[in-house]
């Protein structure tokens, strides 16, 4: 029987720690900015601390947490569910308001870090709820870290079991470490946060915008206070400093931790970090190299802008410097193919992950090298480490899910009135939590101009994405409910 109880008593908690989070912009609108919307913010964290302190009342257990693996399965998909819903009220309830189902999208879509945002006048939204935004995406952010080092190696997601040994408890239950791990990621996440807003302050960018951009760099999730993004600043020094930062989000931040304790040869071995450097020194060289040849721009600028594209695409970040349409075939088909590539494991990215494509890698390179010897015998190898066949399943099932769900988003965006490319780009942008894409999803471009049923559609795709798939597929199952 499931634990509907202690799954309830953990989702109470989340929802008063977001409660909780709703009184930085609240306090901030109240004493500095003055503006009407605290209120909002007030009637916010009402709804949200009562429900959530409900939640834990009536479902305190007797003693301590059990959160076994079908009940992980569940919270991971409710808890994130239920704290979008309650993270939107402060949009549809400040002036001027979102619908419903635009401050759904935009809480959705702050929570899983993807960055695509309703709004398209930006001088009219309060600074609280752009702090908001900030927050959610950061938040977002360290549960995302948090999640895919303690639940999902358990859960065996997507080939996550990888990592259990090293960074999960063995046993069933799942709470034991997570305290420890989220202990050493949060101080890790605060401290590079707080180096990113230092830094955009020396750069030129005033205080406000220096900590939205650093909360929404580390996050990887790309929610600017402009509409034209980065691109607004017009700074060589704030496009270093945040390409630089969205680079270190898009790695796995508990080897910030290993290097802390000075445990610099795991660092330097890790095969995530070595082929996530490669790839985007590679994409940078080859993109600076085609606009410099097609270009009239100086070189060492269109080094900078190419290296900060190329960053934000693959970290599925999201910020712009400009019209990156306007690039060339050549430039915006490498952009699209680093969004599907994603950050690393442990990181705050979207995308498939760069370890489920070496782990792809060694297994076909194992089955060629049969292929040619048959009676040879050849192991892949991730790191050292034989990949067991538990391993291979899984991630090639996260292949397969992942290729078919992006034909199924297409289908249906298209069916909701998108031309090919917004469907195709639109699938990418809200599964891989991108933020960016082409077409219709393209620099210029707002999702507030879609239908009801694009966003609803997007909504689920996002989660999807956030969830890695299989955490939310999961539950479709009959069994999954059978005692």
């Amino acid at each position: 029987m499931i634990a509907f109880k202690s799954i309830f008593y953990i989702i109470g908690i989340l929802l008063s720690i977001i409660a909780c989070a709703m009184v930085i912009p609240f306090l901030s609108e109240l004493v500095f900015w003055k503006a009407k919307s605290s209120s909002a913010f007030l009637s916010s964290i009402f709804l949200t601390g009562f429900t959530g302190g409900a939640l834990v009342l009536a479902n305190k257990p007797k003693g301590k947490v059990e959160i076994k693996v079908r009940e992980a399965f569940l919270l991971t998909t409710l808890s994130w569910v239920s704290i979008c819903f309650f993270a939107s009220f402060p949009f549809s309830l400040s002036k001027p308001g979102l619908g419903f189902l635009d401050a759904l999208f935009e809480s959705t879509s702050a929570l899983t870090t993807t960055g695509e945002s309703i709004f398209s006048r930006f001088d009219k939204v309060s600074k609280g709820i752009f702090l908001w935004r900030a927050l959610l995406q950061w938040l977002g952010g360290i549960g995302i870290i948090v999640m895919a080092m303690t639940v999902l190696p358990i859960l065996k997601i997507g080939g996550m079991q990888l990592f259990r040994s090293e960074f999960s408890d063995r046993s069933e239950k799942i709470l034991p470490k997570v305290t420890q791990i989220a202990k050493a990621i949060m101080i890790t996440y605060a401290g590079l946060t707080f180096c990113c807003w230092f830094f955009l302050r020396l750069a030129g960018m005033n205080g406000f915008d220096a900590l939205c951009h650093a909360l929404s760099t580390l996050s990887t999730g790309g929610l600017s206070t402009y509409g034209a993004s980065i691109g607004h600043f017009k700074s060589p020094a704030i496009e270093w400093t945040i390409g630089f930062f969205m680079l270190l989000g898009g790695s796995t931040l508990l080897l910030f931790v290993k290097l802390w304790h000075k445990d610099f040869k795991s660092v330097l071995k890790d095969a995530q970090l070595r082929d996530y450097l490669v790839i985007v020194l590679v994409a940078t060289v080859l993109i600076t190299c085609w606009r410099f040849m097609n270009h009239p721009l100086d070189f060492f600028e269109s080094f900078r802008k190419s290296f900060f594209m190329v960053v934000s695409f693959i970290t599925t970040t999201g910020f712009t410097l400009n019209d990156y349409d306007k690039w060339g075939g050549f430039s915006n088909t490498i952009f699209f193919m680093l969004s599907f590539i994603g950050g690393c494991t442990g990181s705050t990215t979207g995308g498939i992950k760069i370890f489920r494509f070496q782990i792809l890698f060694e297994i076909v390179k194992s089955h060629l090298r049969q292929l040619r010897r048959p009676h040879g015998v050849y192991i892949p190898l991730y790191q050292g480490q034989k990949i067991e066949t538990s391993v291979a399943i899984s991630v090639f099932t996260f292949f397969s899910l992942y290729g078919f769900i992006y034909l199924v988003l297409s289908v249906l965006l298209g069916l909701c009135g998108l031309d090919m490319l917004s469907a195709l780009s639109g699938a990418n942008v809200c599964l891989g939590n991108l933020g960016i894409g082409f077409g219709g999803f393209g620099p210029t471009a707002s999702p507030g101009d879609l239908n009801d049923g694009a966003k609803m559609i997007m909504m689920a795709g996002m989660i999807l994405g956030r969830l890695e798939l299989l955490g939310v597929l999961v539950l479709l199952l009959p069994t999954f409910w059978r005692d």
